[in-house]
């Protein structure tokens, strides 16, 4: 089965994996919910969504194909960034994505399913505590955003 359209070659990722050592950030751009992505379902299968177990240097931020979006990480914008959904598709609109945002250091994995690039950073296993920071600065952004929508309506 060929490559989709923007997936980096296992050397580029492999290259790029070296270079980005304990700063490596992977998004996870999948969802959990089979009535928006079916497809989604079977790669789940071969990679679960991330946690403090499981995939801890990467976190889950949905790339939501209908609003053409997702959430923005809390990281500097030169922070090395694999994006992956099952097979590259989705991977490759949120690696547009946060390029257009600012991004600068951005590559596309593809997914579960690229077996041979998903082999260079699929477990990527992070130094203790990382994937933790990693989700309170996400949510201290969050919350952060909350706090100045709610300032602007009053």
């Amino acid at each position: 089965m060929a490559r989709k359209a923007g997936v980096a070659s296992p050397e580029e990722i492999k290259d790029f994996v070296a270079k980005a050592g304990s700063k490596l950030l992977v998004l996870d751009v999948r969802n959990p919910d089979a009535s928006i992505e079916p497809g989604d379902q079977k790669s789940f299968a071969v990679a679960a969504l991330p946690s403090e177990t499981q995939r801890p240097q990467a976190i889950n931020l949905i790339y939501d194909r209908a609003a053409s979006t997702m959430s923005i990480p809390n990281v500097d914008k030169d922070t090395p960034i694999i994006t992956h959904c099952g097979g590259g598709g989705r991977g490759q609109l949120a690696k547009d994505f946060l390029m257009v945002n600012g991004f600068i250091n951005v590559l596309n994995g593809g997914g579960p399913k690229e077996t041979d690039c998903w082999d260079e950073f699929g477990d990527k296993n992070a130094p203790h505590g990382k994937y933790n920071l990693v989700k309170k600065c996400l949510l201290a952004s969050m919350v952060s955003d909350l706090d100045q929508s709610q300032i602007a309506g009053k």
